[in-house]
């Protein structure tokens, strides 16, 4: 299998990350300059406002918008006062005969059992060293953490974990005991806790020796500007996306990393030489006319990722709608068949959707909960393969995702951690017309809506004209099946009417202006404004 990550970063106001296997696009990361990107940040804020309603404090930590703490993400230094000494320094029973990593956990366990009240714990004015955990989607603003974790190439530095562990990602028992006895030989500090990435799974204790060393160069950077300013100030921030990206998911796998961008292919160079210098000759500059994306053809399936009707191959397809806080994705099996077994029909296309749905909740970011209606299967295995299926593809996806079981109506309902707005909210904003519905009306309802209201206004006792400003079919519609009945009520209101049609305006545009007898324009009333469209 190739697998080539493709950078496309000359303009200046989007980066875009492509990886791309055997030409297809399974993995797309996008980030724009204006929007910013706050995830990975440290700062250091200040409590403005406590809610032990919902047990969460809103903090102020200087980016404009305050940023929401639960006490879920309080680590074990804000309240250890508050829960006694035996839990505070872990002195309990039993802690004399683990080793480090067992007595912190220890203390973890018995400090999120006993946590006490938010309000308990902070006060208006409290400083608070916080992490954006999750970008603020919509009227939200960011979610922040107190459990800060520093990321390297091989190694995460968790200051509050003080212990060592693995990846979860890392499955192998045998591999696990291994890594984390490589890590302990390299004396990592007492009192900072360290997580082996899965990055780090084949590396040599010198090449982990030299990640742990920059992570705690950059601890005490960190700890002296905590010290040395005072709150709302940014402490930490996160690499570009392109440093960021290659850090995070450049693996051995991919034997070529290009960059269409002069600039950004030097950084790139210049952070390889540093943490990978065995791969720096991976990196390689894109100089051809064509742009990146059209000559690998992703610019086509970027194109396609918002399209709500995605066919499958052999002929069945997906339908993908997404509702504020819940995905809806329905298989259906369209035209494929399989030897006129309705059966084994059903299973073969829910395989198939299982390994497309998985890689579309990637490429499009998707984040909550999803819900995924599948055909209907009568048989028990073939309604696990499906299971096993789907969660085997989303394995590879970095977010965190569950898969519950498959319902009796063949419904599997799932969860992705949601770290930003979706790549449809990024790239794309509610339409005018139909302010995200996806319909507007038609000429023959907003005719009908047209004449209501014109009889409301043409009933007031000092209108005596009435000029409405409409789209050209609605105008077409009230000319050729209206006209009696506004002949009507021009007699019988004893008023005129025009109708206009306005030029460059929305389906369902609707202005109305009254005039009385001296050709004064009358003001409308409230109610008569709400119902105006403009």
């Amino acid at each position: 299998m190739k697998k080539e990550m493709l950078i496309n970063a000359l303009q200046p106001e989007e980066s875009r990350i492509a990886i791309v296997e055997d030409g297809v696009l399974e993995e797309l990361y996008v980030e724009r300059t204006s929007q910013g990107n706050l995830v990975g940040n440290i700062y250091k804020g200040r409590v403005v406002n406590i809610e032990p309603s919902i047990q969460a404090v809103f903090v102020d930590f200087g980016v404009g918008r305050n940023g929401f703490l639960h006490v879920s993400d309080v680590e074990h230094q804000y309240f250890k006062h508050l829960v006694g000494e035996q839990d505070a320094d872990g002195n309990g029973s039993g802690s004399s005969s683990g080793g480090r990593g067992n007595r912190g956990r220890r203390v973890n366990e018995r400090s999120a059992r006993n946590k006490p009240p938010i309000q308990e714990i902070f006060q208006r004015g409290s400083e608070v060293l916080v992490q954006v955990i999750k970008e603020g989607i919509g009227t939200k603003g960011p979610t922040l953490s107190t459990y800060i974790s520093i990321p390297g190439r091989y190694l995460v530095l968790m200051p509050g974990l003080q212990r060592v562990g693995v990846s979860r990602k890392i499955s192998d028992d045998t591999a696990r005991r291994r890594i984390r006895q490589a890590l302990r030989d390299i004396n990592p500090p007492e009192g900072l806790g360290f997580i082996v990435r899965t990055a780090g799974i084949d590396r040599t204790k010198q090449e982990l020796q030299r990640d742990l060393h920059y992570l705690l160069r950059l601890w005490k950077t960190i700890v002296k500007r905590i010290k040395n300013q005072s709150s709302p100030v940014d402490i930490y921030e996160e690499s570009d996306m392109i440093t960021r990206t290659i850090r995070d998911i450049y693996t051995g796998d991919i034997e070529s990393v290009w960059i269409d961008e002069p600039q950004a292919y030097e950084r790139a160079k210049d952070f390889m030489r540093v943490v990978m210098p065995k791969h720096a000759d991976c990196v390689k500059r894109y100089d051809g006319k064509e742009p990146i994306f059209h000559m690998y053809h992703i610019e086509e399936e970027i194109d396609r990722i918002q399209n709500r009707h995605l066919p499958l191959e052999g002929g069945g397809s997906i339908v993908i709608d997404q509702t504020e806080a819940l995905v809806a994705i329905d298989v259906n099996s369209g035209s494929f068949r399989v030897e006129n077994d309705a059966e084994e029909t059903a299973y073969q296309v829910n395989l198939k959707a299982a390994e497309e749905i998985a890689r579309q909740v990637r490429l499009r970011d998707l984040g909550g909960v999803i819900v995924n209606d599948f055909i209907d299967m009568r048989e028990e295995r073939h309604r696990r393969g499906v299971e096993r299926k789907l969660r085997a593809c989303v394995e590879r996806d970095r977010a965190r995702s569950k898969v519950l079981r498959i319902s009796p109506f063949g419904i599997i309902e799932m969860t992705r951690q949601r770290i930003r707005p979706s790549l449809r909210r990024s790239v794309y904003e509610d339409c005018p017309c139909c302010h995200g519905v996806g319909q507007v009306k038609t000429a023959e309802s907003m005719g009908i809506d047209v004449m209501r209201t014109l009889m409301t206004r043409a009933s007031r006792p000092d209108v005596r004209r009435v000029d409405i400003e409409v789209h050209q079919r609605v105008a077409d519609y009230l000319i050729n099946h209206k006209r009696r009945k506004m002949t009507e009520l021009e007699e019988g209101y004893d008023v005129v009417v025009n109708v206009q049609v306005g030029f460059n305006v929305q389906p369902e545009h609707l202005a109305v202006r009254c005039f009385n007898d001296i050709g004064a324009e009358v003001a409308e009333t409230a109610a008569e404004h709400s119902n105006s469209r403009r």
